[in-house]
């Protein structure tokens, strides 16, 4: 696979998706948030993944304009929290998070988990403002396969992206093979179980190998397991390092060796057993 910091996912309907983004999670302090953000685009990030959830909706918005980076040139996606879910609430939600970002249009818009009386009401609802040219790309974030096939099963448009919890330790092989088959592209999130594997003696051992650290092994394996991958940080030089994985190639056997790190292990909720109500 021949990975540049250019390269991108194409999605379903043919737009395309950087494979690194930076992914803005508790970052509530707004100078760091931005300071973050700002460096994070300048140093060749092209992808920032917030949700309304994460209240920095605003910030994402003055960073890309700040950048000096044409609009176009940059993927933005937010999501939908589970107690503004359903058909006529998602839509209301949206609008407040465009006008947050003080955008015309977002790239990706996300249900951020499945709650289970609404999920697809909300769907239906992106449905719409993709219809509309609202957003680009369609997706639904923390769903098993049965919540995709559920989806599916009324959907005109089928999702074209699922974010979900994925790293070394919890590799989502079934998940991933399921939404490959229905042209379903995967994004990572906690692609570095928060920081857990950083010290796991066999990637230890692929750093030294290659003169990286073990957070770039890291995302090394997730880029060259096809998947979209948004490590957070707001450390310049972590942000930095996170994306200067495009000097190196991990082989054959060093994916295999990532691979058997698997244990099923989360760091975050199930999507069947979950209770968010803050």
């Amino acid at each position: 696979m021949n990975l540049t910091k250019d390269s991108t996912v194409q999605l379903a309907n043919g737009i395309e998706i950087p494979r690194i983004g930076l992914g803005v999670y508790k970052m509530t302090d707004r100078e760091e948030a931005l300071q973050a953000m700002e460096h994070a685009l300048a140093v060749g990030y092209r992808h920032i993944d917030t949700a309304s959830l994460y209240d920095n909706e605003k910030e994402v918005g003055e960073a890309v304009r700040a950048s000096g980076i044409p609009r176009s040139d940059i993927f933005v996606t937010t999501k939908v929290w589970n107690s503004d879910q359903g058909y006529d609430e998602t839509l209301r939600a949206f609008e407040k998070s465009l006008k947050l970002l003080d955008m015309d249009y977002l790239d990706l818009y996300l249900t951020h988990w499945p709650v289970e009386e609404t999920f697809v009401d909300t769907y239906r609802a992106m449905e719409r403002l993709y219809d509309e040219k609202l957003i680009r790309a369609t997706g639904v974030s923390n769903h098993h396969a049965h919540h995709l096939e559920k989806i599916m099963a009324q959907a005109n448009v089928a999702p074209m992206v699922n974010q979900v919890e994925c790293h070394p330790r919890l590799t989502q092989f079934e998940l991933r093979e399921f939404c490959k088959e229905h042209g379903i592209a995967v994004t990572s999130w906690s692609p570095l179980s928060r920081g857990r594997l950083l010290e796991e003696p066999s990637l230890v051992r692929l750093a030294e190998k290659h003169g990286k650290s073990p957070a770039q092994i890291i995302i090394r394996w997730h880029l060259q397991g096809d998947l979209i991958v948004i490590p957070k940080s707001v450390t310049p030089k972590r942000i930095e390092e996170n994306i200067d994985v495009y000097d190196f190639e991990l082989s054959t056997e060093d994916m295999r060796t990532i691979d058997g790190l698997n244990l099923n292990e989360r760091v975050g909720k199930d999507p069947d057993n979950f209770h968010f109500d803050f």
